[in-house]
């Protein structure tokens, strides 16, 4: 994962919106990913530049995730297939929906204590 900037524990989503979240008393312009290991930056800006790579973190061997939300932004738009069969190949449950939906659900299922993560694209 690099250098990126990351929180390096889960928490739920404070607030979303503005072209960012806010999160663990911080806030953060741009996308989000949500592992075990923490809220990482993510490039993805768009659904439309979602494919294969876009979730090669969450993908990656020891990642511990078996369900991830993923939020395409204003509207719900369906992963492209490769992102699809990869997620399934991995074992990883890969649920679409708008980014406040994601958002919620992400963190419904995080006060429950279950092991879940999400891939947010910021939204206006």
């Amino acid at each position: 994962m690099g250098a990126r900037a990351h929180l390096p524990r889960q928490v739920p989503i404070d607030a979303y919106g503005n072209g960012g979240f806010r999160f663990g008393g911080m806030s953060h312009k741009g996308s989000i990913l949500c592992l075990p290991s923490g809220i990482w930056e993510w490039s993805v800006a768009s659904a439309e530049a979602l494919d294969r790579t876009a979730l090669d973190d969450a993908l990656a061997p020891g990642a511990g995730v078996s369900l991830m939300f993923l939020g395409t932004g204003t509207r719900l738009v369906r992963p492209p297939a490769d992102l699809r069969a990869a997620c399934a190949t991995a074992g990883i449950a890969l649920e679409a929906m708008d980014t406040g939906a994601a958002a919620r659900t992400y963190n419904m299922l995080l006060a429950e204590g279950r092991a879940v993560a999400a891939a947010l694209i910021a939204v206006p």
